[in-house]
């Protein structure tokens, strides 16, 4: 990659209004302050709040909107009074770029629930006024306190899926004590978070059951991920099997499910975490209250459990199942992934297909489509 000077054109994909659709789009970066590090991107993953955000599910989207909050690196210039950085290291940029630095939460390295609210990566306000843009793009400039190393061993690409999902499910299992081995996991859903919280489950020596609504998963959980058990979660008789059997269930899905079948599954004290986003949750207070469990939300994580997580992934070699596509594939990934139809995650090769050197353009031949200079907007 480039060692562009400060303040260089960036290179990116867009959505420019609510059907979400991207195209290639010229914008330029802040500049980079005394304690920000500017990286540039070689992988980005592609996370289904790249649709909600592009397509304006919440209301609030502001376009051009360059989405990408799963991004990894190579530093290529850092500030003065960057302390943790250096030119050539592999980084990673996850769901926000800013806090306050000053609240409670701040102070405890949660970051992510910082009392004044977090900048996010995409969409949200920079600290000079700008709209944030995400990692379809060719580099990005971020404050060192939200980069993360990645360990040299560790492949950037599938760094990448880590930087959301990883640490969505790996945040509350290590709150909850999900980390003892001998115990016993509960896993809703297997896509992009659930396939990772299976991988974790493992490697914290738990015993991990998959629960899915489709039978044709079951060779990819028990074969490919590891699981040692899995239910389909209609059949009424395999999960009355499992009754007061779980220490703990994560449900990943964003899906609508009925609960109180999966917390009669759950031991004394049991915990149940949600990191989906279903349309309502409903269950007896007579599930709940008999048996001493507990029901619990969580989202992404502050910055010092990201980089344990990192850490911990390269130790133990877990690797996210992921497809490689360049980026004028995004538009169709995107849609594939409404469909649920990829194992497990998409990263976009930002490196080998968005490429720029001083206002020189490279146009990539892919599906037999041509990207022409004046698509460039």
């Amino acid at each position: 990659m480039s060692s562009a000077n400060d303040n260089a054109e960036c290179l990116g994909w867009a959505a420019r209004d609510p059907s979400g659709h991207l195209s290639p789009y010229k914008f330029s970066r802040r500049a980079i302050g005394s304690e920000d590090v500017s990286l540039d991107i070689t992988h980005c993953g592609i996370c289904y709040a790249d649709v909600a955000w592009t397509r304006n599910k919440g209301g609030h989207s502001k376009y051009p909107l360059v989405p990408g909050h799963e991004i990894t690196g190579v530093v290529r210039q850092v500030g003065s009074h960057v302390k943790h950085f250096k030119v050539g290291d592999h980084v990673g940029v996850g769901t926000y770029v800013n806090s306050c630095r000053e609240c409670e939460y701040c102070n405890d390295g949660l970051e992510v629930h910082c009392s004044k609210g977090p900048v996010l990566t995409f969409d949200g306000i920079d600290v000079d006024g700008t709209v944030t843009k995400g990692g379809y793009s060719s580099y990005i400039v971020v404050h060192e306190r939200y980069c993360f190393r990645v360990p040299d061993n560790y492949p950037l690409e599938l760094a990448a899926p880590l930087l959301c999902a990883g640490i969505t499910v790996y945040t509350p299992m290590i709150r909850h004590n999900m980390n003892q081995p001998g115990k016993t996991l509960g896993v809703i859903g297997l896509g992009g978070l659930g396939h990772l919280a299976v991988k974790f489950g493992k490697a914290f020596g738990l015993k991990v059951t998959v629960f899915s609504t489709s039978l044709s998963k079951k060779e990819e959980a028990v074969s490919r991920l590891g699981a040692d058990n899995f239910v389909v979660s209609s059949d009424e008789q395999q999960m009355s099997a499992l009754a007061n059997s779980l220490d703990f269930i994560i449900d990943t899905a964003s899906g609508d499910i009925p609960f109180d079948p999966y917390l009669s599954l759950l031991k004394t004290a049991g915990v149940f975490v949600l990191v989906g986003f279903p349309s309502e949750v409903k269950f007896s207070p007579v599930t709940l209250i008999l048996g001493m469990k507990t029901v619990s939300g969580s989202v992404t994580g502050g910055t010092k459990q990201t980089q344990e997580m990192l850490n911990f992934c390269a130790l133990h070699k877990i690797y996210p199942e992921i497809e490689v596509v360049p980026i004028q594939y995004s538009n169709e990934a995107l849609e594939r992934m409404i469909k649920k139809d990829v194992k497990y995650r998409f990263v976009i090769d930002i490196a080998n297909s968005l490429k720029c050197r001083v206002q020189t353009y490279y146009y990539i031949l892919w599906s037999r489509d041509y990207i022409s200079p004046l698509a460039w907007s």
